[in-house]
């Protein structure tokens, strides 16, 4: 990537369009900003999320001795179920549906419905305001103005970013992403209304009351294994993606980028871990090239409802451009 270093206030926005994939850059382009203040760059804990999140994982803690001690063995299998709705509501709900720059496919009412109650299992905030910062990300990726940039290191990029306040440049550039999309879809905006209502029923009170009602298992073991420690996991994988996708592994599609192509991403985060691949081609379905079915469990997933018509215009790139784009960068 060309980075001109005489200014500290040159920003780079990422990969948005079809038409960049062909492009040396891969469409990035140079935008300035106002020079920061030098005490805009500092890191301010937002000391309820602090909390909240030490709570979760001390719990998640008691819940993984739970889980190798006195769980019931279907206790374990319903919290590996309900981690694998949460994550596909993450991955091919909010990711590669409604994420602005992605919109990758489209879905028929139910199946927005199913992939929204799935997202709300996962606890990441309403799909309007998820989308909505993960199209910020991707127009200026690894910038001050990306929310988890990967280049103030990997604890701010993992999870460091969820305990701070957003960064200045966060907040003035989300004013200035479109998510008039999003507002109009009648299944969001019911989701918004009532998030604190659907949020704790599927995220919470399901997972709890389903291994005690079905097979008797004690309330602190379905407290801690199904609910606490199955959402600690399903939030560490999504933040692995922003994470080790952005600091380990190969570059085949662009060395200019900073993510990476990385298995074992893919392997816990069901195909997001193709991470090189998607930023230079976001609006390809399956966000990898090789291979549907390799690690990447939520392209099945998309084509699963494809065949029975809830998927539908289903975007991939030709392996030509795919070469090209690689040849050049």
């Amino acid at each position: 990537m060309p980075l001109n270093t005489t200014s500290s206030s040159t920003w780079y926005t990422g990969v948005l369009n079809e038409t960049d994939a062909e492009r040396v850059d891969g469409g990035l382009i140079e935008e300035r900003t106002h020079l920061m203040a030098a005490d805009d760059t500092k890191l301010h804990l937002n000391w309820k999320m602090v909390i909240k999140h030490a709570i979760l994982h001390l719990s998640a803690i008691y819940g993984a001795w739970l889980m190798l001690t006195s769980a019931k063995v279907y206790t374990i299998a319903f919290a590996y179920s309900v981690y694998l709705m949460a994550m596909i509501g993450i991955t091919a709900g909010v990711h590669r549906l409604w994420s602005w720059s992605h919109r990758s496919y489209k879905a028929k009412v139910p199946l927005r419905i199913i992939l929204m109650l799935f997202n709300s299992i996962a606890y990441q905030s309403t799909v309007i305001q998820w989308a909505r910062d993960h199209r910020v990300h991707h127009k200026f990726s690894d910038t001050d103005a990306d929310p988890h940039n990967a280049t103030r290191g990997f604890f701010f990029s993992h999870i460091g970013w969820v305990l701070c306040r957003k960064h200045p440049d966060v907040v003035a550039k989300r004013s200035q992403v479109d998510i008039s999309d999003l507002q109009a879809d009648p299944v969001l905006q019911f989701q918004k209304k009532n998030y604190y209502i659907i949020m704790p029923i599927m995220c919470f009170i399901l997972p709890t009351i389903i291994p005690m009602y079905f097979w008797n298992e004690s309330f602190i073991n379905s407290l801690f294994v199904s609910t606490l420690l199955r959402l600690s996991f399903s939030h560490h994988s999504t933040y692995l993606i922003n994470s080790a996708a952005h600091a380990w592994g190969k570059k085949p599609y662009d060395r200019n980028l900073n993510p990476t192509e990385n298995a074992c991403v893919s392997f816990v985060a069901l195909g997001e871990g193709w991470h090189n691949y998607h930023h230079a081609f976001p609006w390809d379905y399956k966000a990898a090239e090789l291979g549907n079915y390799r690690l990447n469990f939520a392209t099945a997933f998309i084509d699963f409802f494809a065949k029975i018509g809830w998927a539908y215009d289903l975007k991939t790139v030709s392996p030509e451009i795919i070469k090209r784009r690689a040849q050049q960068s």
